[in-house]
């Protein structure tokens, strides 16, 4: 008999590894934004971030998810752990003046790095999540794993604004590398049985078999297109460090609260479904989750009281967290064992890079729009990204979860 979800040691060591990683990203994310709006004043930089990262995490996305269908799970994860220290490491010594030359491009290049290292650390967690779970336990662990997610979210940003507050930005970055160090040894400490090495098989042909697979399935592909193209133009939280400076007019620990709200409330709403799983009218829920974040990005943007600002990014949030859950349950029951580190990295491809694109995507539109029309476009644009996908994706719209068990 399977072990519950929360007795489940692996698990709970999974779990502490996304936490600590999820914290390390964060802090070096909002001091990064944080450093580069302060070296230039100039919300094309901040755009600039998204694109720094997206680019590596694109170009290799693909052959990581081949690389972990193929060989060790955890140990790529590790790998990726301590590619992020490397990041956090250069990140240090840029703030600390230990290298020569334009602050700038320095920072650029480490969230390069980073950008590498997240495109295996996606594809890990969701092999090793199916490894030790069994499926019948997958919607109930994926809204603790989002919760586990969100808290990250959660604290993350509001423990990088209150370092750089009260201790600058070199202890920010030290602790972001401390973190990562800790999430490498205990992904490292989880004893599992992994699958054997798959047959060799070419690399280009691998690949394409996880792309055919994707695009051959409405359900996740469905999922995966409103999520991306809801991220990629509700991106208002890349904008966050303009809103404090010229908008509500507070220093960081003002963005590190704003930056953390989204996350409260999805961490609200993991916690929720984690107990209460959605099984019936999953696909009409996962719409109307959409098109409220999107609701709520124009709200945000018309708001000039940061108290009213940050209940409003609770609340995308509590409607992103509904979408998070519903689309991880959604992979991991449709994608077949021999195809997750592919199917995840696809997957990662569709909604992680959308994250920069819409960073830097934001930054450009602020720059032609301004800050708050351009905000009010993306969210216009994630509102008529429901009605397309509602229209072309009919097997989403009408999707019962429990008939994918």
């Amino acid at each position: 008999m399977p072990l519950p979800v929360t007795s489940n040691r692996a698990f709970l060591k999974l779990l502490s590894f996304r936490i600590l990683i999820v914290l390390a990203y964060q802090i070096m994310a909002i001091v990064v934004g944080w450093h580069i709006y302060e070296l230039t004043h100039d919300t094309l930089a901040l755009g600039f971030i998204g694109l720094a990262e997206v680019i590596p995490y694109f170009s290799c996305a693909l052959f990581a998810g081949h690389a972990i269908d193929h060989y060790s799970r955890r140990l790529f994860g590790v790998f990726a752990c301590l590619m992020l220290v490397l990041n956090a490491l250069t990140l240090t010594a840029v703030s600390a003046g230990w290298i020569s030359g334009n602050p700038s491009w320095w920072i650029y290049g480490s969230i390069a790095v980073g950008g590498v290292a997240r495109a295996f650390i996606g594809p890990s967690y969701s092999a090793m999540f199916a490894l030790i779970l069994p499926r019948d336990q997958y919607a109930r662990a994926s809204g603790i794993g989002s919760s586990v997610f969100q808290l990250g979210l959660v604290t993350g940003p509001a423990l990088g604004g209150i370092l750089v507050g009260l201790a600058g930005k070199t202890t920010a970055y030290s602790v972001a590398t401390a973190l990562c160090l800790a999430a490498a040894a205990v992904l490292f400490s989880i004893r599992m049985e992994e699958p054997p090495a798959a047959e060799s098989t070419p690399i280009f042909t691998s690949i394409a078999g996880g792309l055919r697979f994707v695009f051959s399935n409405q359900i996740i592909l469905g999922a995966q297109s409103l999520d991306m193209f809801a991220v990629l133009f509700g991106g208002a939280v890349s904008m966050l460090p303009a809103f404090i400076h010229d908008v509500f007019h507070y220093g960081p620990e003002g963005l590190g609260v704003l930056r953390a709200a989204p996350a409260i409330g999805g961490l609200i709403t993991g916690l929720f479904l984690s107990r209460h799983p959605i099984n019936l009218h999953a696909g009409r829920w996962l719409l109307a989750a959409v098109a409220g974040f999107g609701i709520c990005i124009i709200s945000f943007a018309v708001s000039t009281n940061i108290w009213f600002a940050g209940l409003l990014l609770l609340l995308s949030g509590v409607c992103d967290g509904v979408s998070v859950v519903m689309r991880t349950t959604i992979m991991q029951l449709v994608t077949p064992d021999a195809m997750r580190g592919r199917v995840s990295a696809i997957n990662g491809i569709f909604i992680g890079s959308s994250n920069e694109l819409g960073a830097f995507e934001s930054g450009f539109a602020a720059r032609l729009m301004g800050l708050i029309p351009s905000v009010i476009f993306g969210g216009i644009m994630t509102l008529s990204v429901v009605a397309t996908t509602a229209k072309l994706a009919p097997k989403l719209r009408r999707l019962e979860l429990h008939q994918l068990y």
